[in-house]
């Protein structure tokens, strides 16, 4: 899972949400409970909500970088060849 905290030299930014006042009471109480916040639980489950798209940002950078260090010469593989495990 991608790391919770904010590192330092990471930027935070602000936002506000709405909910239901008893949703936000009870989920007040359950934090304290757990000796931690909302803030710090929603920072948690927004990280994990973005994680898939990060994944996906992050290797599309990678393929981004790879374009034009590889080459196969102009050689086409087939599909067998593709998909052969060594």
């Amino acid at each position: 899972m991608l790391e919770q905290s904010c590192r330092s030299g990471d930027s935070m930014k602000n936002i506000t949400l709405s909910a239901d006042e008893k949703i936000i009471d009870a989920a007040e109480r359950l934090a304290v409970s757990e000796n931690t916040t909302l803030n710090e639980q929603f920072q948690s489950w927004l990280a994990w909500y973005a994680e898939p798209q990060l994944r996906i940002d992050q290797a599309m950078k990678t393929l981004d970088e790879l374009k034009g260090k590889i080459s196969t010469g102009g050689r086409k593989f087939t599909r067998e060849e593709m998909n052969e495990r060594r």
